[in-house]
């Protein structure tokens, strides 16, 4: 298996990651056979401190809606910046791309995203903010989690967020950037986690099961472009085979009338487009044999895929994804399911799903609030609701 430097400058082979297969204990092992701290080099909330194993992991997501870049958009930078300047200049400022030059990036793959990066970087007083927010080589990361289109009556992605809570922003954000509305699940200021926009697609990640580290973008700021610059399918696969990332991703799109492309992206080698619509952490085959073995890649696949292949409607593969081995439940070693979500691009609508409640916006309407949750409990609850 080839090697890459994590975004470290040590050369890693990450062959050697085979030697042990605990999810659980995935840092650890990381760092172990690699000497990257990866718990370091990955984005921390500043909300969201380490609680006591085996307390019930206590949530707060929070949901708003702002069109162009104003205070909405200036409180979320004062509460999520910190720790993602932290982030990027965790092996220090020599090791990430300069402003401008980063800038020069989003302009040649991302046009159209240029005007609400400058706007934003100029809301942000950092020399760093302008690398910070194009998201032009970032610190390397990873996460889990399951996916599918669904060919229901109406169509809709659904998807489980496996992350560790520790590291989630929790934000839902409704935008209107140059007259475009999104709306979606925030991650690293602006971009986002999945989606769906007013032109009728719908858009979700999953991660690629590679740890190749390359050039080219995080992939949080290639799903807000998608959204932002795509009305059609073709778009958007157009989108996703042209623009660098810097790890491997699966990205699936669906629109309103059902049609749908998964497509894999990497750093390394050509973007795949495939018709597939269920994806979990592998790229049609299995690369990283026990990474996928500890997280059960290929069983949540297949689960997926026998659903789909007998009919099943959108209820059914939600309720499915809130079970083994959808649902990941080792909260505290920094692999849960953090939210399943919900996607109907026909609608416009987004649908967060946990145990016992559920948290519906729409492109016409945000549920403006505050909602706390317990992740993990016996029995997992929902607390309460704060407008």
């Amino acid at each position: 298996m080839a090697t890459s430097d994590g975004g470290s400058g040590k050369r890693i082979d990450w062959s050697r990651l085979g030697e042990r297969t605990d999810w659980s204990d995935w840092r650890s092992w990381l760092k172990d056979l690699s000497g990257i701290d990866w718990a370091a080099l990955t984005p921390r909330a500043p909300t969201r401190p380490e609680q006591p194993a085996p307390e019930p992991i206590e949530l707060t997501l929070a949901a708003w809606a702002e069109d162009e870049p104003g205070d909405k958009h200036a409180e979320q930078i004062e509460l999520s910046y910190p720790a993602l300047r932290e982030w990027w200049l965790r092996e220090g400022g020599d090791a990430r791309t300069p402003s401008g030059e980063a800038g020069e990036r989003l302009a040649e793959h991302m046009p159209e995203l240029v005007p609400t990066w400058r706007r934003l970087t100029e809301m942000v007083d950092d020399e760093h903010a302008g690398a910070v927010l194009a998201l032009w080589n970032p610190p390397a990361f990873l996460t889990g989690c399951s996916q599918a289109a669904v060919p229901d009556r109406s169509p809709a992605l659904v998807r489980n967020y496996d992350w560790d809570y520790r590291l989630y922003d929790g934000v839902v954000m409704r935008t209107a950037y140059e007259g475009r509305r999104v709306l979606g699940m925030g991650d690293c200021l602006w971009g986002l986690l999945d989606g769906v926009n007013d032109a009728g697609i719908a858009v979700s990640l999953t991660f690629g099961g590679r740890p190749n580290v390359g050039t080219g973008f995080g992939i949080p700021i290639v799903l807000r472009y998608v959204l932002q610059a795509s009305d059609a399918i073709d778009a958007a696969v157009d989108a996703l085979t042209r623009i660098p990332v810097h790890m491997s991703y699966n990205v699936t799109v669906l629109d309103a009338e059902g049609r749908h492309a998964t497509v894999y992206v990497a750093p390394d080698r050509p973007a795949r487009v495939t018709d597939r619509a269920v994806t979990t952490n592998h790229q049609g085959k299995v690369e990283w044999k026990p990474y996928a073995a500890a997280i059960r890649s290929v069983e949540r696949s297949d689960r997926l895929e026998a659903l789909l292949g007998g009919g099943a409607d959108t209820a059914t593969v939600v309720a499915a994804l809130l079970r083994e081995p959808m649902y990941a439940t080792k909260f505290h070693e920094g692999f849960g399911t953090l939210y399943t979500a919900e996607y109907r691009p026909g609608e416009g609508s987004a649908i967060y799903h946990w145990h016992e409640r559920t948290w519906e916006h729409s492109i016409d309407g945000v549920a403006e609030e505050t909602v706390h949750l317990l992740l993990g409990a016996d029995r997992p609850e929902a607390g309460a609701t704060e407008r």
